[in-house]
């Protein structure tokens, strides 16, 4: 029996130690990646911070692979955010990610080859290659910024086209709201009307010695001669009670 209860306690000890392990080793990978996303974020504003010091710096050849560079970097990564913000509240905009991650693949082989070229001691030769690079530059960009302007002309026309279904349901539910304003009602005269509207019989009933019986307190006249009401008044709805509402205090007898 013994042997069994510290069985027991061991595998319960080790599974502990096990899991101990696993959440260790998660939040591990997680700070991990955490620490190359920040790492990445402060590398990518550096690099995009020496461009513009370049673009706007440097004269010739060498800021103008800057400038190139830069334009390149700034329509890639808009594209990517706006298609990825995007991709979750509309499916179609699936094709359009796999489509850019092609052209994203353009993109990287433009930029590294910009970027060996700024270590090019031979300017005059840099120079007879700008018009072809500026070119690809924009033909890249040309169609990542197509994409981009297309999700979200595609975003705005689905609100806009929602703002005016639910404008549309709204004015028909005030019309539906407003539905006395087209009737006529009958002015409340503080009376019931009596049983035979219309045919000339009086508001009160009738006693049997030919006077006239005072209704009752509720909009209901007097017992007939057979003992029946000669008017009943509907009884009033029910008032819906809401949430935000105090509740009515209790009349006090005192």
């Amino acid at each position: 029996m013994e042997a069994t209860i510290i069985t027991i306690m061991a595998l319960l000890f080790l599974s502990f130690v096990a899991l101990g392990v696993f959440v260790a080793v998660k939040v591990a990978k997680a700070a991990a990646r955490g620490v190359d996303r920040t790492l990445d974020q402060a590398r990518r504003t550096v690099e995009d911070t020496t461009l513009r010091a370049k673009s706007f710096g440097q004269a010739g050849a060498a800021g103008e692979l800057a400038r190139l560079r830069l334009s390149l970097r700034t329509s890639m990564r808009a594209t990517q955010e706006a298609l990825q913000a995007g991709v979750g509240e509309d499916a179609s905009l699936k094709e359009s990610l796999d489509l850019f991650h092609r052209l994203s693949a353009h993109g990287l082989e433009l930029d590294a080859e910009l970027k060996r070229l700024e270590r090019e001691p031979d300017r005059a030769w840099v120079a007879g290659q700008l018009p072809d690079l500026t070119a690809r530059t924009e033909r890249i960009t040309g169609s990542a910024d197509a994409l981009r302007h297309a999700a979200r002309d595609r975003a705005l026309r689905f609100a806009e086209d929602d703002l005016s279904t639910l404008s549309a349901q709204i004015d028909v539910e005030a019309d539906a709201l407003r539905h006395w304003a087209g009737s006529e009602t009958t002015p409340r005269t503080g009376r019931a009307a009596g049983p035979a509207a219309g045919t000339g019989m009086p508001d009160a009933a009738a006693t049997g010695d030919g006077r006239a019986r005072p209704a009752g307190p509720a909009g209901q006249t007097g017992q007939g001669a057979g003992g029946e009401p000669s008017a009943i008044a509907a009884p009033e709805p029910r008032r819906t009670a809401y949430s935000w509402e105090k509740s009515a205090r209790p009349e006090t007898t005192t």
